[in-house]
C-alpha cells in the first residue's frame, strides 16, 4: 500500500465519525452553545470580580459537553451514560470546591456561590451535549436571573428590615 493510501485510510478511520455533514454540523452546534451558554455565566460572575470568571465557565461548559457528547457519538447505553454524568458530577464538585474559602472575618465562608455556578454551569453543558438545548438555554436564564436580581431583593429586605 503506497504511503498516500496508508494516510488516506488512517485519516478515514480516525474521522469516521464526522464522516457525514450532519454530524459535524450537530457537533459544532452542540458545542458552540455549551461554551456560549458557559461564557454568558462566566461574564456576569467575571463583571462581579469572582474567581472563577468567563474562561473558567466556558471550559467547564464546554467540557462538561464534550463528555457526553463522545460517548452519544460511540453508541453507548444510557447506563453507561448515566455513570459518565455521574462521574462529571463528582469531577466538578471537586473543582467547586476549590473556589470556597473561610474568610479571615468572623469565619465567614465565601465563594459557595461562584462554586455553585460552575455546578450549574457543567449541568448546562451537559444538556448542550446531549442534544437539549433549550434545556440548557433555560437553566441559563434562570441562573442569570438568580446571579442578577436575588442579590438585589436581599439587599432590599435587608433595608427594610433595619428601619424601626
Amino acid at each position: 500500500m503506497a504511503a498516500d493510501a496508508q494516510v488516506a485510510s488512517v485519516l478515514a478511520q480516525e474521522l469516521g465519525s464526522f464522516a457525514e455533514l450532519g454530524e459535524i454540523t450537530r457537533t459544532v452546534v452542540r458545542l458552540s452553545i455549551a461554551a456560549l451558554l458557559g461564557g454568558l455565566l462566566g461574564y456576569e460572575r467575571e463583571r462581579k470580580g469572582r474567581a472563577a470568571g468567563l474562561k473558567t465557565h466556558m471550559l467547564v461548559s464546554l467540557g462538561s459537553a464534550l463528555f457526553v457528547l463522545v460517548p452519544l457519538q460511540a453508541g453507548v447505553s444510557q447506563g453507561d451514560l448515566t455513570r459518565v454524568v455521574q462521574g462529571i458530577v463528582s469531577g466538578i464538585g471537586f473543582l467547586g470546591a476549590g473556589t470556597i474559602l473561610k474568610g479571615p472575618h468572623q469565619g465567614r465562608v465565601e465563594g459557595l456561590t461562584t462554586a455553585a455556578g460552575i455546578w450549574t454551569t457543567s449541568a448546562i453543558g451537559m444538556a448542550a451535549g446531549m442534544g437539549y438545548p433549550m434545556t440548557a438555554v433555560l437553566c441559563t436564564g434562570v441562573a442569570l436571573v438568580i446571579f442578577h436580581w436575588v442579590p438585589r431583593w436581599l439587599a432590599r429586605g435587608e433595608t427594610s428590615d433595619s428601619r424601626p
